[in-house]
């Protein structure tokens, strides 16, 4: 049997000709399982449950995430959410001809509009935020009257 690597690969090794992403071990980055590779109906559907169908565009992809799960993309076509795609996440048993549903949702993509980074409350407050303020004189509170103009 031969044995897994348990460490990730670096930036110059590719296992498959892909190269490997944060937080996933190199072993475990390869082809798509054909079978769920296949099942593009089966994650529209699943897709269309969260969306509209005129807010889902073309299917973009399939990628690989593990031994028997591969997570399939289509287009956003939300308003606001210009280069964001929708994601259904697909998984099987070994030997089994049945996709499950994993995990559907909307992911960003290098075109996306994203907010900016979290900055804590500390590191936002400027020094002349925390100076000492001049209070402003209120105006006062008598009403004086006025006379209402006539169109005489």
């Amino acid at each position: 049997m031969t044995e897994l690597p348990t460490e990730p690969a670096t930036s110059s090794e590719k296992v498959a000709g892909l190269a490997p992403r944060p937080g996933v071990p190199v072993w475990r980055v390869g082809k798509p399982d054909a079978f769920l590779a296949d099942a593009t109906a089966t994650a529209l559907a699943a897709v269309q449950e969260i969306a509209t169908d005129q807010n889902i565009g073309k299917h973009v992809g399939v990628r690989s995430e593990g031994v028997r799960c591969v997570t399939h993309l289509f287009e956003c076509k939300l308003p606001g959410y210009v280069g964001w795609q929708w994601f259904a996440t697909l998984t099987r048993l070994s030997r089994s001809k049945d996709a499950t549903v994993n995990e559907v949702g909307m992911l960003p993509t290098n075109d996306s509009v994203l907010a900016p980074p979290w900055v804590p409350w500390a590191e936002r407050v400027r020094p002349e935020d925390a100076a000492a303020v001049e209070p402003v004189e209120a105006e006062s509170d008598v009403v004086e009257p006025v006379e209402a103009e006539s169109d005489d």
